[in-house]
């Protein structure tokens, strides 16, 4: 049990290590960004209970359905409203990259809980691929939300500010359908699934570069 607990916790904890080191300007409190991993551990549980409602009471028993709204829409909206009302009006949420490390931090809170109910009941024979995949796809959509988040808390133009949060949601929705709906269109997904996360990572690393760049401009035009 304590391999699979390992198994499960260790992805988790590497990517959003690696994601607040590159916060080289204005480090975040540790102990905010535990915080919110811990609220992204706790998120899996209403998540959970209002998925069984719609596959239940509602009757959404279509893989396609299931996949768009129970998990990409149900998930994401979840993680985006814990961010947005936790830290986006916070005083430490003072530089656009703290949107991804706050974001990053969330969802792979949420993401190593549910690694571990996997590997629980699969076994560790899977743990690579779940690492690899819905681990770190959390992860990337994180990054995706945090950026948008980021550049919408420091828009200067309530207008902007509002288009940037709302595809601070929309995107890792429409991200994470896509990612789900490639494993049901077709038996050869992972000819499709390796590029499409390589794409993730690729795009997700520019958007961390862009929120440093983003960010560095910020603190300069700050009053000293």
């Amino acid at each position: 049990m304590l391999a699979v607990i390992g198994a499960a916790i260790a992805p988790g904890i590497a990517i959003l290590s690696y994601f607040y080191l590159r916060d080289n300007l204005e480090p975040e409190p540790i102990s905010m960004v535990i915080r919110s991993f811990v609220f992204g551990v706790l998120l899996v549980f209403p998540v959970m209970v209002l998925q069984h409602i719609m596959q239940t009471e509602w009757n959404w028993q279509n893989e396609l359905v299931a996949s768009i709204f129970q998990s990409a829409v149900v998930e994401e909206f979840f993680k985006w409203m814990v961010v947005y009302f936790t830290v986006y009006k916070h005083v430490e949420f003072d530089e656009p990259y703290d949107g991804i490390v706050y974001a990053v931090a969330i969802s792979l809170g949420f993401a190593t809980l549910e690694n571990l109910f996997y590997l629980v009941l699969n076994g560790l024979d899977i743990a690579f691929w779940r690492a690899f995949l819905p681990v770190s796809s959390h992860a990337l959509f994180g990054v995706w939300m945090g950026y948008y988040l980021g550049k919408a808390k420091f828009s200067g133009k309530a207008s902007l500010e509002l288009k940037r949060l709302i595809v601070s949601l929309a995107l890792p929705i429409i991200l994470h359908a896509l990612y789900n709906t490639i494993f049901l269109t077709t038996e050869y997904w992972i000819w499709i699934i390796v590029p499409f996360m390589l794409l993730l990572w690729w795009q997700g690393l520019k958007k961390v570069q862009r929120a440093h760049d983003f960010g560095s401009k910020t603190l300069t035009s700050r009053p000293q």
